[in-house]
């Protein structure tokens, strides 16, 4: 049992929207797996006695991720770890959370789901008793260590990056390390600044990041394939890159929407990173915002 310190296989189901949804499964490591499908991508620790997972993506989907770690291991969950509060990456937290598993989180993460689910409950589309089991039970401020037999699991929280709430997940002796939506790779990312996420605290994060791992490290992002830590260093280069050069129309006095429409800033990096969910205007336009402090 872990001890709790406070401090490709593809399995193709059909949705419930009438569409197929494919539950990937890459091996990272002997105990490590990582899952994709609709939403954040999902960390499996297959320990000794129990598994260790990140994330869920959404409600419709857990019964086709339950059959794939199933697919895995035997072993019970013991944690659900969310690294955020969008429903992408907790909507499947109630499916979960049972009388063997353990929902953990950020402090701001706790506050955020019970606002978004008190809504849900105010709207009578939920019963208190899902409420009540979307929410993580056990929060922590700035870090928390998990220990399970040899491993050693570190979570640790990175301030205003994506959100107010993101933790990253590390796998110290798998060398593994799951960054939420810290870290979309191979695309621009998407920074809530509504929930106190921020440009620079988002390139500070990956900096952080960059002094903990080795260069054998494997990273789960929340968006896009396994990645290594000389693609982040990349990634962090290209968002210093695009800073730069949205401060300088800052400082040369153009306005938002000349800025979202100036696609010489961002020209260097659209065509590989343009293709996501957030476009190069958009991108444009959350980076001036956030530096802006609008």
């Amino acid at each position: 049992m872990f001890l709790v310190f406070i401090s490709t296989i593809c399995i193709s189901l059909s949705s419930a929207q009438d569409q197929e949804v494919v539950i990937g499964i890459d091996k990272l490591s002997d105990e490590v797996y990582m899952l994709t499908g609709q939403g954040g991508n999902i960390g499996v620790y297959i320990g000794q006695k129990n598994v260790f997972m990140i994330d869920d993506q959404f409600d419709r989907l857990s019964e086709k991720i339950k059959k794939a770690i199933e697919s895995l291991t035997d072993k019970p969950i013991a944690f659900l770890f969310n690294t955020h509060m969008h429903g992408d990456h907790t909507g499947g937290n109630a499916n979960f959370n049972n009388d063997l598993t353990t929902l953990v989180a950020h402090d701001n993460v706790r506050k955020r789901v019970m606002a978004n689910q008190q809504k849900e409950l105010d709207d009578k589309k939920i019963t208190k008793e899902y409420y009540n089991k979307m929410l993580p039970e056990v929060t922590f401020s700035e870090d928390i260590t998990f220990h399970d037999g040899e491993e050693t699991i570190m979570a640790f929280h990175v301030h205003n990056a994506h959100t107010d709430g993101d933790a990253m997940v590390y796998f110290v002796n798998n060398d593994v390390i799951h960054l939420g939506d810290t870290y979309f790779a191979g695309r621009y990312p998407y920074i809530d600044l509504n929930s106190g996420g921020s440009l620079q605290g988002f390139i500070d994060a990956h900096k952080k990041v960059l002094m903990v791992i080795g260069e054998e490290t494997k990273i789960i992002p929340g968006h896009g394939g396994p990645s290594t830590k000389k693609e982040l260093e990349i990634y962090v280069a290209m968002l210093e890159d695009v800073k730069t050069g949205i401060l300088a129309a800052i400082e040369a006095g153009k306005s938002l929407e000349e800025v979202k429409t100036d696609t010489s800033i961002s020209a260097a990096y659209d065509n590989t990173h343009g293709n996501g969910f957030i476009k190069p205007e958009v991108m444009r336009e959350t980076f001036y915002k956030s530096l802006k402090g609008e």
